[in-house]
C-alpha cells in the first residue's frame, strides 16, 4: 500500500509539506441564490474538522466542490498545494486518488458484488497494480471494517451499517489522504451510528488521515470532531472544539447545542 502513496504523491505533484486543505474565498450560487458566499477553511494534517449548519446551509456543496464534483464561482481549493478549481480532467482524476469520499447513500452498485464495488475505484484510476494487489488490497480494505466475510455478498443481503461499513471500506481501498464524509451516520439506529463514529476515529489513527464531516448528528460531531466550523449564511461564522462552542452564549451557535 505503502507503494500506491509513493507514486501517486510523485505523479500529482503532492507537497508534503503544504497543508492537506486550504479553502479560501469560496462562492457558489444557485440559481441566484448564494450558498457559499467568501467562505474559507483550513484543515491541518490528522484533524477532524465537522463542518455543521442547518439543512440546505451549504455544506454538502462544499465538500463536492472540494472533490470537484460542483465547479465554484470564486475561491480557490488547494489540496496539498495544487488547487482543484480549473485544472483539466486528468489532472483531478490523479488528485482524487489523494482524497476518499464517503457518500451519504452510500453509492453501492446493486448489481455488483462486495468484491467488484471495492475492485471500482481501482480499475478505473491509473494505478497499475496487478491482480494479486487488487485481491490483497480488497481484503485489507474489509478487514478495516471487520466485514471479510462479505466478500461475495451483494448490497442487498447487507444491513444499513454493513453498507455503510463497505462504503467506508470502498472509500479507504486507495489510502487517500483527506476523506470527506457526507452525513456519515444518517438513517442508523445510534448503537451502528457510534460504531461508524468508532470507525471513523480508528481510520483516523490508523492512517493519519485529514477528514472533514458533514454531520447533523449531534452525537457523531461531539465524538469524532477534532474542530468544528459553524457554516452560517454562506459563511464560516465561527470554529472552536465542541466544549467550546457548546459553552457558547451566542443564540445563533447555542441553538446546535440544545
Amino acid at each position: 500500500m505503502k507503494m500506491i502513496h509513493e507514486i501517486s504523491d510523485k505523479k500529482i505533484g503532492v507537497i508534503a509539506n503544504e497543508e492537506p486543505l486550504v479553502i479560501e474565498h469560496l462562492y457558489k450560487s444557485f440559481g441566484g441564490r448564494k450558498i457559499l458566499d467568501d467562505f474559507s477553511l483550513r484543515l491541518n494534517s490528522e484533524e477532524n474538522v465537522v463542518v455543521l449548519g442547518k439543512s440546505g446551509a451549504g455544506k454538502s456543496v462544499l465538500i463536492k466542490c472540494v472533490i470537484g464534483l460542483l465547479v465554484p464561482d470564486e475561491g480557490s481549493i488547494k489540496v496539498y498545494g495544487k488547487d482543484v478549481v480549473g485544472i483539466g480532467k486528468h489532472e483531478l482524476d490523479r488528485l482524487r486518488t489523494t482524497i476518499g469520499f464517503l457518500f451519504q447513500g452510500n453509492a453501492l452498485y446493486d448489481s455488483m458484488s462486495v468484491r467488484e464495488n471495492l475492485e471500482f475505484p481501482l480499475r478505473r484510476h491509473w494505478i497499475k497494480i496487478t491482480e494479486n494487489e487488487v485481491n490483497d488490497m480488497i481484503l485489507d480494505a474489509l478487514e478495516n471494517v471487520n466485514l471479510v466475510h462479505t466478500v461475495n455478498m451483494m448490497p442487498a443481503e447487507l444491513s444499513g451499517g454493513m453498507q455503510k461499513r463497505i462504503a467506508l471500506a470502498r472509500t479507504m481501498i486507495l489510502k487517500p489522504k483527506i476523506i470527506l464524509y457526507d452525513e456519515p451516520t444518517t438513517g442508523l439506529d445510534p448503537v451502528t451510528a457510534r460504531e461508524i463514529d468508532e470507525l471513523i476515529l480508528k481510520l483516523q489513527e490508523k492512517y493519519h488521515t485529514s477528514s472533514i464531516i458533514i454531520s447533523h448528528d449531534m452525537n457523531c460531531v461531539k465524538t469524532t470532531a477534532n474542530r468544528i466550523v459553524l457554516l452560517l449564511d454562506g459563511k464560516c461564522y465561527t470554529e472552536g472544539t465542541y466544549q467550546e462552542l457548546e459553552h457558547s452564549q451566542d443564540l445563533k451557535i447555542k441553538q446546535f447545542f440544545e
